[in-house]
């Protein structure tokens, strides 16, 4: 089934995202076509798939529905070579490898993101969070939580376990919200909110432009390399062979990037929702055993990653839908995870959900690497935060940013008492 052509330019609309409207989309979608073809002026026809079950299916049938062979993100859009814009990833990563390279890839880092590393980590990460929850206190009752405390608590755990000097944060950062906020005019590489190319120059600009720092972190580590999460990168062998220089920057930049922007995104949403709530912050300081259910509520909440895209490679079914070979397929998490036939109340946040089966980290061959180290960020902060935190609440209106691909939080004003 063809989508209505208001639902189709919902889909595909940046703002719908920022504004709430996608969320009336994506239940009419569920209900009425939870596979059906989306038609825009902006992007080539695409497939959207949006009941949980249908996106977990898709997910573990990788080798029906290709990360390799089409762009992964709707911004990239499956047609725009045909335009004369280049599609070609320039540095690639997990999320566009399939089958076994994405196996050997993925297993070059895995080790280190397991949780029994991971553990020799929580000492030092608890550091961080008490750092930023001490910033927080000094700044007299009122912040922008995003800007001064969610960007940089996760963003100085990955560079701490990249090995990148924290003089560089602000590169990092400029990075990050460049390549994920092409979408947004107050966080775009331009600051303009251009239609589809543009987006799609801005987004390959960025990423350009990250390139000669982590050429240079790849040759220091060729010849010093250190306990760090980059030597292992720049050192490692996949099949007996060096890894290769595009498949070694796209691991930086996935790590350095999407390594902390999710975390940043879901936290600065945990923080929204206790604004707005504050029974349940005195729930949660009152009970720090409910802090796990209030992080993986978090994670379903924001569902910072809301899509990706693939490709079918064969003739197949889904959902009772027949999709053609060739066809490009969205898998929408944001959808999945408001799924009323696995949430109960699911735009309630309820952080005693009996079994959170949200799908927020992907699910099946590429289910996020960093999935344990995420949860034990956001856990960390949870822990140092609730026990000095008095009072909270909105100074002003927050809002998310317009972004169809990962978004989140992009100002979230606070007024709050501290211990």
């Amino acid at each position: 089934m063809q989508a209505p052509a208001d639902i189709a330019k919902t889909i595909v609309d940046p703002t719908a995202y920022q504004d709430g409207r996608i969320h009336d989309a994506l239940a009419w979608l569920r209900k009425e076509a939870p596979v059906a073809k989306i038609v825009s002026d902006a992007y080539s026809p695409f497939w959207i798939v949006t009941r949980h079950a249908d996106v977990m299916e898709a997910e573990l049938r990788a080798a029906d529905f290709s990360s390799g062979d089409k762009p992964v993100t709707l911004p990239s859009d499956d047609a725009a070579m045909a335009k004369g814009e280049s599609t070609v990833p320039v540095a690639r990563t997990l999320v566009n490898m399939d089958g076994a390279e994405h196996r050997a890839f993925r297993k070059l880092a895995q080790g280190y993101f397991m949780p029994q590393n991971l553990r020799k980590l929580e000492g030092r990460i608890r550091q961080l969070a008490r750092r930023s929850v001490d910033h927080m206190a000094s700044l007299g009752g009122e912040c922008d939580f995003v800007k001064e405390v969610a960007l940089d608590f996760p963003l100085r755990v990955i560079m701490e376990i990249l090995g990148i000097p924290e003089e560089d944060e602000g590169l990092m950062m400029k990075m990050t919200q460049e390549m994920f906020g092409g979408e947004d005019k107050d966080l775009s590489r331009d600051g303009a909110q251009g239609d589809a190319a543009a987006i799609r120059a801005g987004i390959r600009a960025a990423v350009i432009a990250q390139m000669p720092y982590f050429i240079a972190m790849i040759e220091d580590r060729k010849a010093n390399p250190r306990d760090d999460l980059a030597s292992i990168i720049a050192n490692g062998e996949v099949n007996g062979s060096p890894i290769g220089m595009a498949e070694a920057i796209g691991y930086y930049i996935i790590t350095a990037t999407a390594g902390h922007d999710t975390t940043s995104n879901t936290t600065a949403g945990g923080l929204w929702a206790l604004a707005e709530r504050p029974e349940l912050l005195a729930e949660l300081k009152a009970d720090p055993s409910l802090i796990p259910g209030h992080v993986d509520e978090s994670v379903r909440w924001a569902s910072s990653v809301r899509h990706f895209m693939r490709g079918a490679t064969a003739d197949v079914q889904l959902g009772g839908t027949q999709i053609a070979k060739g066809d490009w397929v969205m898998l929408s998490y944001l959808s999945a995870n408001r799924d009323e036939s696995v949430f109960t109340d699911p735009f309630t946040y309820d952080v005693r959900r009996p079994a959170n089966k949200h799908i927020a980290f992907g699910y099946g061959p590429h289910v996020c690497i960093g999935q344990h180290l995420g949860r034990m960020e956001m856990r960390i902060f949870w822990e140092e935060l609730l026990p000095r935190l008095s009072s909270l609440e909105l100074a002003d209106t927050a809002m998310l940013s317009a972004a169809t691909f990962v978004g989140g939080p992009k100002h979230v004003p606070i007024r709050y008492t501290m211990a």
